[in-house]
């Protein structure tokens, strides 16, 4: 297998030992199933509880899905998706906006940036917010808000048991995200532990210290490391999950850049195995062959994706092999 250069200073660690990788896959995809049935059903349990609560605020708020005004989507854009999934069927951003007939530019600012869109007059947003509540309050699943169309109030019970079922489907929909974060925390979790097991210190971003001004035997979590895009005009922050400067470091030399990175199936990593390389290509256009830029493995990562990151010179540390951190100079 060829690989790009390395930096001189820099051994292959993983990406050069192909006759490893199938046992190494194995345990991998192990060591996240047991994780995943352990923990995950915890961490989407949690999410459940509090999306439901926020859910339970957004009925109080539209007088249980009887009465959503304008002014009241103004105040509180946020409720959008516990609305569109109140509906029997749940309905799609792009679904919402074709029955509405309104701005998608409207609708995916309530949705992403959780606002109105800041240069729509407010009598153009109302009018457009009339219609979706309108659709809303049309398509509301009885079967969930059992108290519509009667005279009687509903009781606790029948609000809590309509909430749950809405934040059901929104985790539902947000299900992977939900358990890719919490996976992410456990990696970073466990790279601060081996760590400072072995006396490293924690900077965080708040100390306004610098990526490439760090003191040897200290590491950082998400620091932004700004690159320059095609062309070298234009400056972006890319945020490196772990960045480690090594006790042995001298002056002038970089840290080293670790990727946590965590799969429940092959197939997406496969999809997104480019990400790394786009990565690697910014940081080396910037900084030159000096930065070592590293994977953090745990889950379904097979040997289509392992070749792809060692042809782009991307090294690698499973997480059931945590001490190989040390091979790194570390």
């Amino acid at each position: 297998m060829s690989t790009k250069q390395r930096p001189p200073d820099s051994m292959p660690i993983n990406l050069n030992k192909p006759q490893q990788w199938k046992a190494d896959i194995a345990r991998s995809v192990d060591m996240y199933n047991d994780w995943f049935m352990k923990f995950a059903p915890v961490a989407f349990r949690s999410t459940r509880v509090q999306t439901t609560r926020d859910v339970e605020a957004a009925l109080a708020a539209t007088g249980n899905l009887t009465n959503i005004k304008p002014a009241l989507l103004r105040q509180h854009p946020e409720i959008l998706p516990t609305l569109r999934m109140s509906t029997c069927p749940p309905i799609a951003v792009d679904r919402l906006i074709g029955l509405a007939g309104v701005s998608t530019t409207l609708v995916k600012s309530m949705e992403l940036d959780k606002k109105l869109p800041v240069r729509m007059p407010i009598v153009v947003a109302d009018a457009q917010l009339v219609k979706i509540g309108t659709i809303i309050e049309k398509m509301a699943d009885p079967d969930i808000f059992v108290w519509i169309g009667r005279t009687e109030a509903p009781t606790e019970v029948e609000i809590h048991r309509a909430a749950t079922i809405v934040a059901d489907r929104l985790c539902g929909a947000v299900a992977n995200p939900i358990i890719r974060n919490a996976q992410e925390k456990r990696q970073l979790a466990a790279i601060k532990t081996w760590l400072e097991a072995r006396g490293y210190k924690q900077i965080h971003g708040g100390d306004g210290v610098k990526f490439n001004a760090m003191q040897p035997g200290t590491f950082s979590f998400r620091m932004n490391v700004p690159v320059k895009l095609e062309g070298g005009v234009q400056q972006v922050n890319i945020p490196i999950d772990a960045v480690i400067m090594p006790k042995t470091a001298k002056a002038g030399d970089f840290p080293i850049f670790f990727e946590a990175k965590s799969a429940g199936d092959f197939t997406n990593t496969n999809k997104r195995r480019k990400e790394e390389a786009v990565k690697m290509a910014q940081l080396r256009s910037t900084y030159g062959e000096q930065v070592r830029f590293n994977l953090f493995l745990c889950g379904y990562f097979d040997s289509g994706y392992l070749g792809y990151e060692a042809a782009e010179s991307i090294d690698w540390v499973w997480e059931h092999r945590i001490d190989d951190f040390a091979m790194f100079g570390i």
